[in-house]
C-alpha cells in the first residue's frame, strides 16, 4: 500500500537547519508532483514547497523563500525539504504528500520545533 515516511525533525534553536527526509512507497514515485506542507498548533495545514517530475521546485510560503530548498532523488523515492536559518514561527508538524487521482496521500508527518 501507498506510504510515505518522514523523518528528521527535532528542536533546532532560532538560526539552525533541519533536513527533513520522506521516503515514499507502494507507488510510482517518478511520476508524482511531491509535496511538503506543515500545520502549526491551531492553525490550518499549508503548503510549503512543491517539485515536479523535472525537479523543477516551487517555494509557496513567502517566509520561507530563501531559506528553504526541495529536492528529489527518483532513485531513492525520496524527497527533501532543507531547511535553514530556522525561526520559532517554523514550529509546525511537517507533511509529506503527493495528489493522486483527486485523492491525497499524507505522511504521518515530523514534529520540527524551533526554540531558544
Amino acid at each position: 500500500q501507498v506510504q510515505l515516511v518522514e523523518s528528521g525533525g527535532g528542536l533546532v534553536q532560532p538560526g539552525g537547519s533541519l533536513r527533513l527526509s520522506c521516503v515514499g512507497s507502494g507507488f510510482t514515485f517518478t511520476d508524482k508532483i511531491m509535496r511538503w506542507h506543515r500545520q502549526a498548533p491551531g492553525k490550518k495545514r499549508e503548503l510549503v514547497a512543491t517539485i515536479d517530475l523535472h525537479a523543477d521546485q516551487t517555494i509557496w510560503l513567502d517566509s520561507v523563500k530563501d531559506r528553504f530548498t526541495i529536492s528529489r532523488n527518483n532513485f531513492e523515492k525520496t524527497v527533501v525539504l532543507q531547511m535553514n536559518n530556522l525561526k520559532p514561527e517554523d514550529t509546525a508538524v511537517y507533511y509529506c504528500a503527493f495528489e493522486h487521482n483527486k485523492r491525497v496521500y499524507w505522511g504521518q508527518g515530523t514534529q520540527v520545533t524551533v526554540s531558544p
